[in-house]
């Protein structure tokens, strides 16, 4: 029996050695890849398999028109603010180079600060009630500007001044009843719908803009037609309370043979005015005004 055991202690201590040795080196590596996992971001399959995770992507989403006006509102219910208070991109639209300021809430009532590169503003249907010659000063690249629609009773002489890349000026729905000075380089200018009258308006306040082409004075109060520049496309005064005309109105009076080329839209209707009798105020004219003739 003595035997037995003997012969069998020597055959099982060598297998039970080799197998705690194995085991032992078995344990530090799958420990070592646990830690690997948890701190390095690795992903194990056993022992064998080691996949390294890819980063994911950061989508950067641009909030859409309704989340712009819920935030302009959140902060105004929060904090209290006016309209002038606000960063102006959330208080209005901000898009490269444009400026929508449309029926903002709470009102606004002076133009608010703008981007550098502002091109284009439309600051339309507020309570802004006068422009000076501050709100401007700055934004030379200016080429578009639209104040429909606002109380806007007076425009300090030098507002436009500065502007030199200024095209087109609309002025149309509010209380003027006088106009600025108005920038070399204007093509278009709307000022319908206002309260201007013959004294506000400078006798040379359109002759010195070479390349206005659109000239828009209906329902105001004008007694008399302003002179106008020979770049002149379309004028429009309408409802107003001009009672005459003269010779050198659209035409030159000493000019029989001066052709106006260039004016192909004249609208008078609406006048306290027979343009019947005043047949040699447009005999230079390609189409007749619109008018009454009886």
């Amino acid at each position: 029996m003595d035997m037995k055991m003997l012969i069998f202690s020597f055959l099982i201590l060598p297998w039970m050695f080799c197998a705690t040795a194995r085991n032992e080196k078995t344990e530090p590596r799958k420990r070592g890849l646990a830690k690997l996992h948890r701190f390095e971001g690795v992903q194990t399959d056993g022992e064998s398999f080691l996949e390294v995770r890819k980063p994911k992507k950061t989508v950067r989403e641009v909030p859409d028109y309704e989340s712009r006006v819920a935030e302009k509102e959140d902060a105004i219910a929060t904090t209290g603010m006016k309209a002038e208070d606000l960063p102006t991109c959330l208080l209005c639209v901000c898009l490269t180079g444009s400026v929508y300021c449309e029926e903002v809430i709470p009102e606004m009532k002076t133009v608010p600060p703008l981007p550098k590169e502002t091109a284009y503003l439309y600051a339309r249907f507020n309570k802004i009630a006068k422009i000076t010659t501050k709100d401007f000063a700055e934004f030379v690249i200016l080429k578009r500007i639209d104040l429909t629609g606002n109380i806007i009773s007076e425009i300090e002489d030098g507002a436009f001044s500065k502007l030199d890349q200024l095209e087109e000026l609309t002025l149309a729905n509010n209380r003027l009843v006088k106009l600025p000075m108005l920038p070399s380089k204007l093509i278009s200018l709307n000022a319908n719908h206002n309260l201007l009258r013959t004294k506000g308006i400078k006798a040379s306040i359109f002759r010195k803009l070479s390349r206005l082409a659109f000239l828009y004075l209906g329902d105001n109060e004008l007694e008399i037609i302003p002179p106008l520049p020979e770049s002149l496309l379309v004028i429009h005064i309408h409802n107003n309370n001009i009672t005459t005309l003269t010779d050198d109105t659209f035409c030159k009076g000493n000019n029989s043979h001066y052709i106006r080329s260039n004016l192909q839209e004249v609208r008078l209707d609406g006048n306290p005015l027979v343009l019947a009798q005043h047949p040699n105020s447009f005999i230079c004219l390609k189409a007749l005004p619109i008018g009454h003739y009886k």
